[in-house]
């Protein structure tokens, strides 16, 4: 029902006046918040994931929001309303068509558009939808499968929404344009403007005898499972465009696009900057004073590495070539490895003591930082 709908700002939890980027920002968060994935079997997430995703594709299209601004959710869903509800209530009288016809006339379509010319062939409108991938799965690529609802060309009809047998008739009223000419009364005169036919809607033609399967319109809608692969490299919140895999155009128009968003799980271990990844590596007191071979983690897996005698906590050591796969390029970043010296806890007595003969041996040159810090603190 149109009145449970909640208020589109109220979804994505931003102001009126919020920018495209803090939009953008609050769709990315709500959708991670309940994709399907994140919240498997929750039919209320589900529900919530959908509502943020209609939310966002009217407010991330600049011509929609600005309906909606104007109309509310009759400005962007014609259904809304049906049956005298529209905007403005039932009885209200108003013809926002009209309107948009006066302020037509003299801008050239500003208010409302004008008349539309839709009797010719029309793209169909894009799909937006989003997939959750793994950390390593954005490094160095997969396949997934996306399903969306579209509208797709009847099959029965092939898209002419007349019934098997029958043709449509070119409408008298526009001859076919789909507009017609109407003068309006204004305070400075009659003006003169293009409105939409009011005979066939727009559409040029007229169907006497519509298709079963799609009612007239030439279009059904589907639920569609569609394959996409997802580029080595790609980064959390970039989009994907499949060409032709949105919905279908009109009157012969080609297809729309399907626009994934891609949103990465973050990882325990790894963090990512573009193609660079940091991680730490907690190492013991002996390892740090010693030296030695360490066994790093890195997205291909374990490798080696040996660091030096003396090794200071927070010293970063570079693993070139073991970081992100350039995004549709060649090439790949590096990792940095921050090591942090672990401080034994739970010492024995023994072990306290030989701990306290060790340390009684060292002298302030094995001890740089220490030594420089004092010498600063006397000036």
């Amino acid at each position: 029902m149109a009145q449970e709908k909640r208020d589109y700002y109220e979804v994505l939890g931003v102001s009126r006046d919020a920018s495209e980027d803090e939009i953008k920002k609050a769709y990315k968060k709500l959708a991670r918040k309940y994709h399907p994935d994140m919240n498997p079997g929750d039919k209320e997430a589900e529900e919530k994931f959908k509502e943020v995703n209609e939310a966002n594709e009217v407010l991330s299209d600049p011509d929609k929001k600005a309906r909606y601004d104007q109309f509310g959710f009759a400005g962007v869903d014609p259904s809304y309303g049906a049956g005298g509800a529209g905007y403005g209530g039932p009885g209200a009288g108003f013809d926002f068509g009209d309107l948009g016809d006066i302020f037509g006339s003299f801008f050239g379509g500003g208010f409302g558009g004008g008349a539309q010319r839709r009797s010719g062939p029309m793209r169909g409108e894009s799909i937006r939808a989003s997939v959750a991938i793994s950390f390593t799965e954005a490094a160095f690529g997969c396949e997934k499968e996306v399903t969306v609802e579209r509208s797709e060309q009847c099959p029965t009809c092939k898209g002419n929404g007349c019934a098997s047998g029958t043709t449509p008739e070119i409408c008298p009223d526009c001859r076919g344009s789909g507009v017609v000419t109407r003068g309006t009364r204004t305070p400075f005169g009659v003006m003169q403007s293009q409105v939409t036919c009011p005979k066939c809607g727009g559409s040029g033609k007229i169907i006497h005898q519509p298709c079963p399967d799609c009612g007239g319109k030439g279009s059904i809608r589907k639920r569609k499972t569609i394959r996409v692969d997802i580029p080595a490299g790609i980064d959390d919140g970039q989009t994907i465009s499949l060409r032709g895999q949105g919905h279908a155009g009109r009157n012969g128009g080609p297809s729309g696009d399907l626009l994934i968003t891609v949103m990465v799980r973050p990882h325990d271990i790894f963090r990512r900057e573009g193609t660079a990844v940091f991680c730490e590596a907690p190492i013991t007191f002996a390892q740090a004073v010693l030296g030695g071979e360490l066994e790093i983690p890195t997205i291909d897996g374990k490798v080696k590495y040996t660091i030096p005698e003396g090794t200071q906590t927070g010293t970063v050591f570079r693993l070139k070539g073991k970081g992100i796969p350039v995004l549709n390029g060649r090439g790949r970043g590096d990792q940095y490895v921050t090591v942090t010296i672990e401080t034994p806890r739970g010492l024995n007595k023994e072990q306290k003591e030989a701990l306290r003969k060790f340390d009684e041996t060292l002298g302030e040159n094995n001890h740089e930082k220490q030594k420089s810090f004092f010498k600063k603190f006397k000036k």
